[in-house]
C-alpha cells in the first residue's frame, strides 16, 4: 500500500541509466544483499543479523506497506538490473545501494534527489529521516548533502529533516 490517495508510479525515470521501478513481490535476487554483514549493519544497526528469505520477505511487506517502495535499478547490457532499494514516504527514506559495486557512484545522491522532486510534486511540506547510524558516515554526507539538517539525536545516531 503506498502512500494513501497516491497513485504510485510504476517507473521513476532518473536520467537514460538510472531508474526506480516499483515494488512487484519479486525481490528474490535481493537475498545477497541481506547476506553481507556490513550492508546489515548499516540497515538494522550494530547488533544485526544476516537475513533468511522470511526476514527478507517481512522487511519488503513492512516497506510496502508504509510508503512507496522502489528497486533502484541501472542499465547493464541494455537491460534494466535492481542494485537496491529505497522506500519514500514523509517519515523515512531507507535507501540501500545492495550491490556493493555500485556504492560511491552518485547513485544514492540521484536518487534522493528524484524523491526530493517527487515529494515536491506532491506538496509535502517536509522530508524526513528517521535514523542514520552514527558509524554511517556515507550515508550521513549524502543526505546532508541533498540539504537533510540533523532534527535530532537517536539511540544510536542521528534523525534528519529538510524543508520542501
Amino acid at each position: 500500500m503506498p502512500i494513501e490517495n497516491i497513485s504510485q508510479p510504476k517507473i521513476i525515470i532518473i536520467d537514460n541509466e538510472l531508474r526506480l521501478r516499483k515494488f512487484d513481490n519479486n525481490y528474490s535476487f535481493a537475498f545477497d544483499w541481506y547476506q553481507d554483514e556490513n550492508t546489515v549493519k548499516l540497515v538494522d544497526g550494530p547488533d544485526a543479523k544476516l537475513y533468511d528469505f522470511s526476514k527478507l520477505k517481512r522487511m519488503y511487506e513492512y516497506l510496502n506497506n508504509i510508503g512507496e517502495l522502489y528497486f533502484i535499478e541501472i542499465i547493464d547490457n541494455n537491460i534494466f538490473k535492481p542494485v537496491g532499494d529505497v522506500t519514500f514516504w514523509k517519515d523515512d527514506m531507507p535507501i540501500v545501494i545492495g550491490d556493493k559495486n555500485c556504492r560511491g557512484k552518485g547513485i544514492g545522491k540521484k536518487v534522493i534527489k528524484a524523491l526530493i522532486e517527487r515529494a515536491k510534486e506532491l506538496e509535502f511540506e517536509e522530508l524526513k529521516v528517521r535514523e542514520i547510524y552514527s558509524y554511517n558516515a556515507a550515508s550521513q554526507r549524502l543526505f546532508e548533502g541533498m540539504g537533510f539538517m540533523k532534527s535530532s539525536n537517536t539511540k544510536n545516531g542521528f534523525s534528519y529533516s529538510i524543508k520542501i
